[in-house]
Order: structure tokens, then C-alpha cells, then sequence
């Protein structure tokens, strides 16, 4: 799946690593689910550090039941500052009586090899929720984890966040900031229990510019509201969600402290990144074998162009008609309706479109005649669009979600295995 462009950014590689002073790495330290032994080769532990502190913010799960690592990064980033990130996968840390200790436990074993205080640590975990998180695999792995922390480990570390994921998401730009070439990368996690918001994730991000520690925040929790915020899969918001950013200024650009022109540039540059994620994200949900852009405009209003898009993409019908390949155009405009959202559905006009071409499904709240020779051709294409006008407003919106498989049934079946 190609990446989406933005203005004024240019895409290279490196993921989290592309930034100046970012080394990374990761390692199968030996977690295994309750009951099982641990016999594939994934890598299960990753650390993100940066040579300089950085400054930092995050954005995390709006699930009233959160994640013992959230807890302790919430407490670590008060003072808007980091180094490293510490995580792991196979287990979530979550529901469990020692888990804000398992917690801490990991940023003072990283904390001790890298030199650094824990505090300047970030802790994550995913995984199955609810079984105790073993110390002692973390504790042995951490000297060799550090030891081999490396400015182009960024594939070992993506690794290891993974668990049903099937396709690697990570993703790199560059752009020009106070006279400078700054860099911004990311990585994410993510194929199941998605839904906004947040939708379910793990998103470490990494840049060499130079911003305050309020404006890093800023632009974080105003671009996760356009792109995480806007992609799902099935309907399950997760216990663990977190997005980070860490920049730690080593491009050499003047530090950006007011919403001007340059914190646009950086703001933008963000929005590259997460967008791009979102939609790798969704197009890996689990079973997915498309993904679903919809596109609403003409809206009153942003929110009610959003609420429409997510109503859509959100809708079982709709996804397992889009993983049938049959253009039931009547479940897109059941969707729209049952929408939260004010508007005429007298106006609502619905295309279909992906790169075998576009086509008409509706025109003012009622179905057109259409090819489904070609609606087939269209549907068979991995990318589909689906854009609708709900009149002659200025409001509009993009969500991304995926088609409905029988494998995300066989997934969910026996994820604990």
C-alpha cells in the first residue's frame, strides 16, 4: 500500500531511528502467554533511546480501564521530559494487582543500563490483558537489550511491539524548520481491538526539532483527533492505547515556542506521519483484506462530517459487503442515516471509487442505476473509496477502516493460544 503524500514533507527511511541520535533495538527476552511455552522467534522487547534528553508528550486510551504502563507514563511525563522508551508485547500489564510495580520495575532495569533516571522513561505493554506480567525475562534481556541498541535497530524494535499484526508499520519524513532539515519518524502497532478513540495502538515517535514541551503536546493531541482518532476496526477500544513523541532539538533548528508558521511545519510534518500510520493500522486489521477510506464533505460542520465517516466505516453490513465485493449501496446510506449527525439526507450524494475507477451509487438520498461490471472492478482493487456529499457546507472529513473477514473471527477465537 502506497503512503499518502503531504506538502512540503518528503518521505526516507528509518522509522524511529531517522531522527539524529535515536538508537533503537529489540530482542525475544522469553514472555510467553500463561500455559504456553515460548517457541517462535519474535522478538517480544524493544527500547527507543535518545542521545539527549528530549522533550516529550502523550496522548492514551479513553477506556475507563487502563493499562498499568499508562499509569506510570502519566506520572513520568508530567514535566514533559524523556529519554528512552521501554515496552513489551505478549502481555498487556493490565487488570493485574502488581502491575504499576511490573511497571516501574521496567523503566528502573532500563533506567540502570542506559545510566538515566526513571523517570525520563516511557513504559508500554501489549498483549493479552489480565495475566501477571513476568519480571524475570525483562530483567535478564535488559543488558543485552542495551548493549545492542544500534542507529539503524529500528525493524528489530518494530518487531517487537507486534502481535497480530501481519504488515510492519513504520514511516519517516523530513521537512525544512527554522532554516533547517529536521527529521520525523514513527512506528505502530496495531491490527486489532481498534476503534476511536482512541483507536487501539502503540505509537512511538521520534524527531531532531526543537519545540517546547507544550507545543509538542499540543500538536499531538490536536493531530491524533484527525488520523488515530479516525481509524477502526472493530469496534474495541483497548486498554493500553498510547501515542509518544519524543524531540530532542539535534537538528539545530531555533526551538519553536509559539503557535507560528514553524510550529505549522511541525504540525504538519506530524500529521504525515500519524495519517499514513492510521491508514497502514487499518489496512492490517486483523483478517483485513482492504481498507476503506470515506471521505465526507459538504457538511455544516467538521464534527458532523466525522461522525458520518466514522458512522460508515464503522458499520459490520458495510464491511463484510466491501470483503464480499457486492455494492450494497442501500447499507452506506443506512449508515449515514443512523448517524448521530444533523443534515438533509435529501442532499446525500454516495460515489465509490478505487483505482480501477469511479462510480455513482446515489444522488440526493436515493439509489442511481450503475454498472455492477464495473462496481465488481472497483471492489476488487485493495484500496476503496468511499466519498460521500452531504450538501454545500464547509465541514469535512476522513476515516479509515477495513472490511469484515472470516479470519477476524478465527483470530479472536483463540487469541490467548
Amino acid at each position: 500500500m502506497e503512503l499518502k503524500p503531504v506538502k512540503n514533507v518528503t518521505f526516507v527511511e528509518g522509522g524511529v531511528c531517522a531522527a539524529k541520535g535515536f538508537r533503537a533495538n529489540g530482542i525475544q527476552c522469553g514472555l510467553a502467554h500463561a500455559g504456553a511455552t515460548v517457541t517462535a522467534k519474535k522478538n517480544d522487547l524493544a527500547l527507543i533511546v535518545a542521545d539527549t534528553e528530549c522533550t516529550a508528550a502523550a496522548v492514551y486510551t479513553t477506556n475507563k480501564v487502563k493499562g498499568a504502563p499508562i499509569l506510570v507514563t502519566k506520572e513520568h511525563l508530567k514535566n514533559g521530559r524523556a529519554r528512552a522508551v521501554i515496552v513489551n508485547s505478549v502481555n498487556a500489564n493490565t487488570c493485574n494487582a502488581d502491575g504499576v510495580e511490573k511497571a516501574n520495575m521496567m523503566c528502573e532495569l532500563a533506567a540502570k543500563e542506559l545510566g538515566i533516571d526513571p523517570e525520563d522513561v516511557i513504559v508500554a505493554s501489549t498483549g493479552v490483558i489480565g495475566q501477571v506480567l513476568p519480571i524475570e525475562p525483562i530483567a535478564n534481556g535488559m543488558k543485552s537489550l542495551a548493549e545492542g541498541l544500534t542507529y539503524d535497530g529500528n525493524p528489530r524494535a518494530l518487531e517487537a511491539i507486534m502481535t497480530t499484526d501481519t504488515r510492519k508499520k513504520e514511516i519517516a519524513v523530513q521537512f525544512e524548520m527554522g532554516g533547517k532539515t529536521c527529521t520525523m519518524g514513527g512506528m505502530l502497532k496495531g491490527s486489532g481491538m481498534i476503534h476511536p478513540n482512541m483507536a487501539t495502538t502503540l505509537t512511538f515517535i521520534t524527531t531532531d526539532a526543537a519545540i517546547s514541551e507544550e507545543l509538542v503536546q499540543r500538536a499531538l493531541s490536536d493531530v491524533v483527533k484527525v488520523t488515530l482518532n479516525r481509524a477502526s476496526v472493530d469496534g474495541d477500544t483497548s486498554t493500553n492505547d498510547m501515542v509518544c513523541v519524543m524531540a530532542s532539538g539535534s537538528a539545530g533548528n531555533k526551538p519553536v515556542t509559539k503557535e507560528d508558521e514553524e510550529f505549522e511545519k511541525f504540525q504538519n510534518a506530524l500529521y504525515a506521519i500519524m495519517m499514513n500510520l492510521a491508514r497502514m493500522m487499518a489496512r492490517d486489521g486483523e483478517g483485513a483484506t482492504k481498507l476503506i477510506e470515506c471521505a465526507v464533505s459538504g457538511a455544516e460542520t467538521e464534527k458532523i462530517a466525522e461522525t458520518v465517516a466514522k458512522s460508515v466505516i464503522c458499520s459490520s453490513l458495510f464491511k463484510a459487503m466491501i470483503f464480499g465485493q457486492d455494492a450494497n449501496a442501500g447499507r452506506i446510506y443506512c449508515a449515514i442515516g443512523y448517524s448521530d449527525a444533523d443534515f438533509d439526507i435529501n442532499k446525500v450524494d454516495v460515489d465509490m471509487a478505487s483505482e480501477a475507477g469511479r462510480i455513482a451509487l446515489g444522488r440526493k438520498g436515493c439509489l442511481v442505476e450503475f454498472s455492477e461490471e464495473e462496481a465488481a472492478k472497483i471492489l476488487k482493487e485493495e484500496v476503496i473509496e468511499v466519498i460521500i456529499s452531504l450538501g454545500n457546507g464547509p465541514g469535512s472529513a476522513v476515516a479509515w477502516g477495513c472490511d469484515l473477514t472470516y479470519d477476524y473471527v478465527k483470530i479472536n477465537g483463540d487469541y490467548r493460544s
